[in-house]
């Protein structure tokens, strides 16, 4: 995620006051000493703790350059090669996304210890590749009670909401880790962040759109070009019609006669203060006449070669204004990774 200084400079201070009026609650991070403690009660639990495996646990746990949940989940593979086989593949980023939360996850007969944290390091595995929507389910089933790191849950299950844009779902669980979680400073200060820029989202302005398209490209990035992304770039292509619209009112072509020429000379001066911004659809076009070269170019792109492409992008976003032209050539250029 990206900031300015400036606003992380605000986001240290908010907390700095929080920490000062002693806000933060009762989740604390478990003991390498506790987690390592209920890990072996687990090995043992399931049979698993001869003279062999004792001597990986321990060379394991004296690595203390790692964190908790990394020791805690490489346990979880000596004892359980399906926990092992899970993690590497969603560590992995060229395994397929996956589509669904793993049966292991979900399985009742399992101890709630294993279940939990072997959850929690693959939810945050898949967040880190950006899968936001199958971590958010996985982070649905677990408590942040039941594991060792809660301020890693909080976080990462709270990146996932924000960046799906579940805007209600992501301040609940940022109002958790803020109150109820001892935890990393830097954690608590990007939490901050996107809260407050959250506080600025509206539901229909450029700005929606903007985030929406970063939603499609994700899904196209994980190719994950199906029913659900599709159903988006429709919702985009809807809401940049209704600008247009929106500005074709404001301005319509022709509306009025136009200011005194200060310099008869000057072509340039013609033009009327509303020709500076032009809607999309070029110097003197229409939005309908917009639309129809969108749809044309979205319908041949798959077909065009490359230079053809770019050629025919030029043109269709020609004179447009900067925040207009650089949301559609984003959209188009992510068709080409779809």
């Amino acid at each position: 995620m990206k900031y300015r200084r400036p606003l992380f400079l605000v986001a240290a201070f908010i907390l700095g006051s929080l920490a000062a009026a002693d806000n933060f609650g009762h989740l604390h991070n478990s003991s390498p000493d506790v987690v390592k403690a209920k890990a072996v009660a687990w090995l043992k639990e399931i049979g698993k703790f001869d003279a062999a495996m004792q001597k990986q646990v321990a060379s394991i746990w004296e690595q203390t350059d790692r964190s908790v949940l990394d020791r805690l989940t490489e346990t979880f593979a000596l004892g359980s090669p399906d926990a092992g086989k899970l993690l590497a593949e969603a560590r992995d980023p060229k395994s397929p996304a996956p589509t669904k939360v793993p049966a292991l996850l979900k399985d009742p007969k399992q101890p709630v210890f294993f279940r939990a944290n072997l959850a929690l390091a693959y939810g945050r595995a898949l967040c880190l590749r950006r899968v936001y929507e199958e971590a958010l389910d996985v982070f649905r089933q677990v408590k942040a009670e039941d594991v060792v790191m809660p301020a890693t849950f909080l976080f990462h299950r709270s990146v996932c909401e924000y960046s799906m844009l579940l805007k209600t779902d992501a301040e609940k669980t940022i109002n958790r880790l803020i109150d109820e979680v001892k935890g990393p400073e830097r954690y608590q200060i990007v939490a901050v962040l996107m809260l407050m820029d959250m506080q600025t989202w509206k539901e229909k302005d450029l700005g929606a759109v903007a985030r929406k398209m970063s939603n499609i490209e994700r899904r196209l990035e994980l190719a994950r070009g199906g029913p659900e992304t599709q159903k988006l770039q429709k919702e985009v292509i809807r809401r940049l019609d209704e600008l247009i619209k929106e500005l074709e009112k404001k301005n319509p072509p022709g509306d009025g006669p136009s200011a005194p020429n200060p310099n008869p000379g000057d072509p340039k001066s013609n033009r009327r203060p509303a020709d500076d911004t032009p809607p999309p659809g070029g110097p003197g076009g229409t939005g309908k006449v917009f639309r129809q070269r969108f749809n044309n170019l979205k319908e041949k792109w798959g077909s065009m070669p490359p230079r053809q492409r770019e050629e025919a992008l030029q043109q269709l976003t020609r004179d447009m204004p900067p925040r207009y032209r650089e949301a559609i050539e984003n959209y188009f250029r992510n068709l080409t990774k779809k």
